[in-house]
């Protein structure tokens, strides 16, 4: 069967693999070889070099085997990708499975998801070719729409509430981990590197043309407070954020408990 081609369930190669679906490997295995060490191997190579380096030759040097030797366990490199991306973030914290109410529930959601994403930024590059389908993807997804059971919405308005909290957290982690590599190059923490882009500002944008960009430098908010910290440290921006998604999503509960 080729690597790339769906098998007879319709499940397509690198989600059975994940699964452990239609894919056993016939054969002893090689010096020890498996598929979670190929796995462990390519993750360990994104996390110190970044997603551009990994291949299958680059992990099989890493492994101290022939690149033919992994496609024994993996058939191509978005399907290596995809299970490394699976294994990395891991299942979500068993404390959301019972959430205490909708809201609550969401925000722990959110946060315990923008962790895992900060902690595996690579994760981030790694690029989006279906839907969620991988174990520890589906079971996040169990835990989202377990904290809109009580909530009144349909399937449908469940699944899209995820969808938007799922992109609003991969597009801050993205963001923050751009705005703090460009830090780390400059030699600035992320506060002091948001009084510098003050600076900036200050010095291009003329009162008259850029008011209200002006009324924000004077109110100070992009003033250096301290150090700083990290994304995963410093998450006022998000948490500001996802209140606000959160309303959103209030105000979608409440009109459906004002129709019913």
């Amino acid at each position: 069967m080729d690597g790339n081609s769906e098998n007879s369930w319709g499940i397509p190669p690198a989600v059975a693999r994940a699964w452990g679906v239609g894919h056993d490997v016939t054969t002893a295995p090689r010096r020890g070889l498996s598929l979670e060490r190929i796995v462990r191997a390519g993750i360990d190579c994104a996390a110190a070099e970044g997603i551009g380096a990994v291949s299958m030759s680059r992990v099989a040097a890493m492994l101290g085997v022939s690149a033919m030797a992994l496609y024994r366990y993996v058939g191509a490199k978005d399907e290596l990708l995809l299970l490394m991306e699976d294994a990395a973030v891991g299942p979500p914290p068993p404390e959301l499975a019972e959430p205490a109410d909708w809201r609550t529930g969401l925000a722990e959601w959110a946060r315990a998801y923008r962790r895992v994403l900060h902690d595996n930024l690579w994760v981030l590059a790694v690029p989006v070719s279906s839907p969620p389908a991988t174990p520890n993807s589906v079971v996040w997804m169990e835990y989202g729409l377990r904290a809109l059971r009580g909530s009144g919405l349909d399937a449908g308005e469940r699944l899209g509430v995820l969808t938007l909290l799922s992109e609003y957290v991969r597009g801050e982690a993205a963001v923050a981990a751009d705005l703090a590599a460009a830090a780390r190059e400059a030699g600035l923490s992320p506060a002091h590197m948001n009084a510098a882009y003050g600076r900036l500002l200050a010095g291009l944008a003329d009162r008259e043309r850029f008011p209200e960009v002006n009324a924000v430098l004077d109110a100070g908010v992009l003033e250096a407070g301290g150090d700083g910290g990290t994304p995963s440290e410093a998450g006022e921006d998000f948490d500001f954020g996802l209140e606000r998604v959160l309303d959103g999503v209030a105000a979608l509960v409440d009109r459906g408990r004002a129709d019913a």
